[in-house]
């Protein structure tokens, strides 16, 4: 297990942005295929979530942060085609990558990118990116998922997805296809907004009024409790937390 990582960046001016994050192979799982970006000083964070086993989603999901970070290091500013364009790139690496050694994989990915006073969040897959305001604890991605697919067709109810046998099957990842659709949304930002990324080991063992029960505490109580909830519930997955303000 991962110790607590706890970072702020140093602006020149406006408030510091502070970041804590924290990863777990969890209690089945031998190896982790979960990477995560934390990146403060360039206002941007992802959570990559590999599938396909050892040197297919851990390779995919490294591939994925090393190509955000390196978008870090570029000296073009960082914005939303940016992103996107990099993510297609490595989608097309990932997706040469395990062609050409005859293997199946890939990774999601769930992202955010602060931009003075907007939030931009991006994402493929069902890693998630949520917002906690004013005691209110709001998903702003939407999971790419056969059961999110049949829920927003009202086939089924919340409780019933929570226990669908395709609860793990998702619809769009990084590396699977030549093409990837990446979505995006923005929204306004707030001085005390808090922001939580996670691969679905932890959605999967906790929902959102669990979560909620946990933001409003300090930054590495909350990462602190939520891993140790996810845990306690099962842990069938790896977990990973990054909490942003």
């Amino acid at each position: 297990m991962s110790a607590l990582r706890i970072a702020c960046d140093d602006p020149a001016d406006g408030a510091p942005h502070c970041s804590a994050a924290r990863t777990h192979v969890g209690k089945v799982r031998l190896l982790n295929e979960d990477r995560y970006l934390e990146a403060p000083e360039h206002r941007l964070w992802a959570v990559a979530d590999g599938m396909g086993g050892h040197d297919a989603g851990d390779v995919a999901a490294t591939m994925t942060v090393r190509a955000l970070a390196a978008l870090c290091e570029d000296a073009a500013p960082i914005d939303a085609p940016a992103i996107a364009r990099t993510l297609q790139a490595t989608n097309g690496a990932i997706h040469a990558h395990l062609t050409e050694r005859g293997q199946r994989g890939g990774c999601t990915v769930a992202g955010l990118w602060l931009d003075q006073d907007q939030a931009h969040v991006f994402w493929a897959g069902d890693s998630r990116v949520y917002r906690f305001r004013a005691q209110q604890l709001q998903r702003l991605s939407h999971d790419h998922s056969v059961v999110q697919q049949l829920l927003d067709a009202g086939v089924l109810s919340s409780n019933q997805a929570a226990h669908h046998p395709q609860a793990n099957v998702i619809t769009r990842a990084l590396g699977v296809d030549h093409q990837v659709e990446i979505d995006f949304c923005t929204v306004d930002l707030a001085e005390d907004d808090r922001f939580l990324l996670c691969s679905d080991g932890i959605t999967a063992e906790l929902d959102d009024a669990q979560i909620a029960g946990y933001m409003g505490e300090e930054r590495g109580e909350i990462m602190n409790a939520i891993m140790a909830a996810a845990l306690a519930s099962g842990g069938r997955d790896n977990l990973t937390l990054i909490m942003v303000g």
